[in-house]
């Protein structure tokens, strides 16, 4: 049975924004697993925005299914990133010894942005040519 409460899943220009505002229940991370699956098949999205800013904790489980997300995301061909971590969540998962290896992070909803409009035009952050280089090949 499906929670009443559901995390929106926003496209803009391509990109699914994910804003995760609430706390968050095993019911509504696997809801939201299977809703952004979904979405990026319904929309053909290229690109993937999980906003954390509104989580006040990040645990070992949920740190697992944005992983799990990213990585279903990824191998569909969509680029994920993790935007709004804050300083407690990071050292969290560090002090957990967890990592989101092979998940970009960045500072916020406007970075991502960026950073996905950046890989459409072949970029990395500095703007260097495309994707073809080593630092990209986990794309």
């Amino acid at each position: 049975m499906r929670t009443e409460f559901h995390i929106p899943i926003v496209e803009i220009y391509g990109i699914l924004l994910v804003p995760i505002q609430v706390a968050l229940t095993d019911e509504l991370i696997m809801s939201l697993k299977d809703d952004v699956s979904h979405a990026i098949q319904r929309t053909g999205a290229r690109g993937l925005i999980i906003d954390l800013s509104g989580v006040d904790v990040l645990d070992s489980y949920l740190s697992h299914a944005i992983h799990q997300i990213c990585s279903v995301a990824r191998l569909m061909g969509v680029h994920g990133v993790i935007s709004g971590m804050n300083a407690a969540m990071a050292m969290t998962l560090v002090q957990m010894g967890l990592s989101l290896q092979g998940v970009n992070t960045v500072r916020g909803v406007e970075d991502a942005l960026e950073y996905l409009h950046g890989m459409k035009h072949g970029q990395d952050d500095e703007g260097s040519s495309g994707l073809d280089g080593p630092e990209k090949e986990q794309w």
